[in-house]
Formats: C-alpha cells, structure tokens, sequence
C-alpha cells in the first residue's frame, strides 16, 4: 500500500525537498527514501514518543525531526518541492486547514499527496468506523485539495492488505495528490469535513468518546482475523 500511494507523490529527482507529515516512527518515510535523499526529508510529527522511536531507527539518521501540527506547520511558505502524509488524516480535528498548510508550504508545481482510509461500504462497517475516527468519501477528499487551490487531482484507491489488488472491488483507503499553483491557497474555505476540538466535555460527548474508544478497539480483531486469513490464502496459492 505505501509503495502505490507514493507513486502519486511524484518522488522523481533525489534532491526534491520533502516533508513527511504525521510521519510516526517513520513507515511512509522508508518508503519516501528509497527515492530521495534523507537530508532533504522533514519528519513532522505531533508525538515526542513516535518521533522518539524513529530516531532509534538508522536509516532515519540524516531526516530532520520536528514536533508540530498538519494545521499549523510553523514552517515558511514555498519551502518544499513534495508533501507527504500517510495515515494521518484521519486524526486531524479540520482537515481543510491542513490541506490548505500543504498548499503553502509548497513551491509552485510542488506536488502533496495525502493517504487515508475511505469510509467502509458495509452499513454496520459503517457505523462503526464513524463511531471510532474520521473516514472521509472519495469525494471529500477530492473537495478538500480543490477548495485548497490544488490543480491536477489525482486518486488512486487502494485494496486492503488482505485483499488481491487486482480482484478487489471496494476502496479500502485512498492515495489523493494535486500540484500547488502559483496563486497559493485561498487564505480560508469551508471545511468539509471537521470535528470541534473546543466542544465542552458533556455527558454527551463523554458517552461518545467511551464509545469511540470501544469502537477502535473492535477493528484490532477484525484485522488479526482478516490478516490470518490473508495469510493462509497466500501459503495455498
């Protein structure tokens, strides 16, 4: 899944600046540095303990590390020719204002790509993913690089682990890249997709983390089953 979505990323030259944002302990930065040299990648995370572990792995050595926010990078603007985000976006409270960040941050003709999961297809797959964390459509994610200012969006959906890529018929997350233009972004639009962080805690907001947190901690089953069973279908063929 990290090899396909970062053929959107357009890692074409060694010396592209790149920064990799929400980039954990450094799985999508592997991946971005089979294609670019590590001294030109920005590892951005919002956790000491993440970036912590990556800095424990070798082949990260020569990335720079910084603590920050996808919403807020406090970096200057036009400063990197690739933006990468794999796995991230469904923590962000307002996606749009992240995307709109990505946008700044690149030079013109940059290229951001942004991997994510889609919104499960089955009703009670559904219910729960919803529940738990935030599984944008295909076209929320399309909305939310062309109300960035993003041209030449691009999607690729891609199988779940357990699935045959090429026998797979439901998108079980998504790669989404566009190119920055000259114009840069607009300096706010509406959010299509965003979660108050300001909320007070009510009763009712406690009952719905409560169920949230159980509603996560379903699908690490459903994956060890799915994975197993992926597994066994790979040793018979």
């Amino acid at each position: 899944m990290r090899e396909r979505a970062l053929t959107l990323a357009e890692l074409d030259r060694p010396d592209l600046d790149t920064i990799d944002v929400g980039a954990g302990t450094g799985f999508a930065t592997e991946g971005i540095l089979a294609a670019i040299d590590a001294g030109r990648v920005l590892m951005l995370d919002q956790s000491p303990d993440q970036l912590g572990r990556a800095r424990r792995k070798p082949t990260l050595d020569a990335c720079r590390k910084v603590l920050g926010d996808a919403e807020h990078l406090q970096l200057s603007d036009r400063s990197f020719d690739r933006y990468v985000s794999c796995g991230s976006i469904e923590y962000w409270p307002d996606p749009q204002q992240a995307v709109l960040e990505a946008h700044r941050v690149l030079r013109p003709g940059g290229v951001a790509m942004i991997a994510g999961p889609l919104a499960p297809s089955h009703g009670a797959a559904r219910k729960l993913a919803d529940t738990w964390m935030l599984f944008p459509t295909e076209a929320e994610y399309r909305n939310l690089f062309d109300a960035a200012g993003f041209e030449d969006v691009r999607t690729l959906r891609l199988p779940a682990p357990w699935e045959d890529a090429a026998e797979a018929t439901s998108g079980y997350a998504i790669a989404i890249s566009g190119r920055a233009t000259d114009e840069g972004p607009p300096r706010r639009s509406p959010a299509t997709v965003s979660e108050a962080v300001d909320e007070a805690w009510t009763i009712r907001r406690l009952l719905r983390f409560a169920a949230g947190a159980l509603a996560g901690a379903a699908f690490v089953p459903l994956g060890i089953v799915l994975n197993a069973r992926a597994t066994r279908k790979t040793k018979r063929t």
